[in-house]
């Protein structure tokens, strides 16, 4: 069963920029790591502190490579450093959603 983390963003909507940047470095770094990055989506009209990013996955089992992967890719922990040190997210929630299937 393909599963797709669903992941928002709070963002400081004043540091959108930097945001943006971090969302540009996953572009590469998800699919090196094993995951299909279906997107990251920034504010564009009406709310202007929220962003999100969607990753599929063959299953949950998939997912926990992908995460230790991650951890050992050294432009992925840069990344993660980057919004550390810079704090433009405010704060991430993720949820796991599996796609509903004709009956």
């Amino acid at each position: 069963m393909t599963i797709t983390v669903f992941i928002e963003y709070r963002l400081d909507p004043y540091k959108r920029d930097q945001f943006e940047e971090y969302a540009r470095r996953w572009l590469d770094i998800i699919p090196r790591c094993g995951g299909d990055l279906v997107g990251y989506w920034m504010p564009h009209e009406g709310t202007n502190d929220v962003a999100y990013a969607l990753i599929s996955f063959d299953s949950l089992a998939a997912y926990e490579t992908y995460r230790a992967r991650l951890l050992d890719d050294d432009v992925g922990m840069a990344n993660f450093r980057f919004a550390q040190d810079e704090r433009f997210i405010a704060s991430e929630r993720r949820s796991f959603l599996r796609q509903v299937a004709p009956g």
